[in-house]
């Protein structure tokens, strides 16, 4: 379990941190900012599941399994290299939002259209969670350019905007409170 004796540490005033291996890397290091991405996800979706905690038991358990994921990620991008000793991620979790999508999309109404982010305050947090994990994705891959990251990692974060994309649309009654969009409206 992790002990956090100390907050303020001034090991970052120069403008690096250190990796969970001990190594210190700038601050702006790509590895740092794939983790620093993970972690804005994980805060949108904490503001999200202060939407839905008290309307939604179901989505309020999705969402803490997917933060302690979230959190999971942030341990395997947190030390480069081999597995070891270390936390990796498997694919377990994404395989768990496949069957979560699956089992949200019975009762959803079918898309007639691309929608808009709103409708429901619970709903357009799912999407603005949904963005912020598409940037999580794009800062991992960008990472796994330039050197290896757990594939499981990648595969995650691709499910997860799915999986928020589709809460979205649960938690606008099933789709029928959808905000579609109407190509050209405003010409």
């Amino acid at each position: 379990m992790v002990r956090i004796d100390r907050v303020v540490t001034r090991g970052g005033d120069g403008g690096e941190t250190s990796l969970g291996d001990g190594t210190r890397v700038a601050k702006h290091a790509p590895r740092i900012e794939a983790i620093g991405g993970i972690d804005e996800a994980n805060a949108a979706i904490g503001v999200l599941r202060v939407l839905v905690r008290a309307a939604d038991a179901e989505a309020d358990a999705m969402l803490a399994r997917i933060q302690n994921d979230l959190f999971d990620v942030g341990a395997d991008l947190c030390v480069p290299g081999e597995a070891g000793e270390r936390l990796r991620l498997n694919d377990a979790p994404a395989a768990r939002l496949e069957a979560e999508i699956a089992s949200m999309r019975a009762t959803i109404t079918p898309l007639t259209s691309f929608i808009l982010p709103g409708g429901t305050a619970a709903a357009a947090q799912a999407h603005v969670a949904r963005t912020l994990v598409r940037r999580a994705e794009r800062l991992v891959t960008a990472l796994a350019a330039q050197e290896p990251v757990n594939a499981a990692v990648v595969r995650l974060l691709n499910r997860l905007s799915d999986h928020l994309f589709v809460l979205g649309r649960r938690l606008n009654d099933d789709g029928r409170a959808d905000v579609l969009w109407v190509p050209g409206a405003n010409r």
